[in-house]
């Protein structure tokens, strides 16, 4: 059993005329199909974390120091075994509300774990433009996107309010798609665990947790 974070990209608490947080619906989707697997799934949902109202990284913080909600949000980052990433799409790029919460953690709370990108929308494209930029920044993060992605086009016909596929489309076919993706974070989180556990981190590609400094050129 691996741990997984689903992180849910919008802040919205409502969109109208359209259904309520649509996002909620797929990361619940995500959530309970890591957990069908067998592997342990925290949602976090910006709603639920109070961050700063002047943006400071949790690394810029004296040790011990950081606010609480970000102290517990860094714990659970690296003790996570991978993510799922579950975003809208704002002017062809991701969540701002998501790039907002992972902009206050460092690299070395999520490097050599992979990744799993899902976007949705409420129209027709699913959100697949987001997720191009998506791969530079979970790359540049340290989480390495798996190549499968989740895209939803109409989410509010997929996906119920409790994340379950609607009667109105094929839910096998859905869970296959969705199982393709997620099989291949599952499968790469055990391996980066095992590898990590055995070999621990190469001494030629330190985690980079000190300083800027450490990505300049001799």
């Amino acid at each position: 059993m691996r741990k997984f974070l689903v992180f849910l990209g919008s802040a919205r608490e409502s969109t109208p005329p359209r259904p309520a947080r649509l996002g909620l619906r797929v990361a619940r989707q995500c959530q309970s199909h890591l957990e069908a697997m067998g592997h342990s799934v925290e949602l976090i949902d910006p709603l639920s974390i109070e961050l700063p109202a002047i943006f400071k990284p949790h690394f810029a913080y004296p040790k011990s120091a950081a606010p609480e909600s970000l102290e517990l949000l860094a714990n659970q980052i690296e003790q996570a075994d991978g993510y799922v990433m579950v975003s809208p799409e704002y002017n062809h790029s991701m969540s701002p509300a998501l790039a907002h919460l992972l902009n206050h953690f460092g690299s070395s709370l999520f490097s050599y774990k992979p990744s799993a990108i899902a976007t949705y929308s409420a129209g027709q494209w699913g959100g697949a433009r987001a997720s191009v930029g998506m791969r530079t920044f979970l790359s540049e993060l340290g989480c390495l996107p798996v190549s499968a992605m989740i895209h939803i086009p109409k989410a509010q016909e997929v996906l119920t309010e409790t994340g379950e596929f609607s009667n109105e489309v094929d839910a096998g076919a859905w869970r296959g798609y969705f199982g393709r993706t997620l099989a291949q974070l599952e499968w790469w989180a055990v391996a980066a665990h095992a590898h990590t556990t055995t070999c621990g981190i190469p001494n030629a590609a330190p985690v980079l947790n000190r300083d800027p400094s450490q990505r300049n050129t001799p």
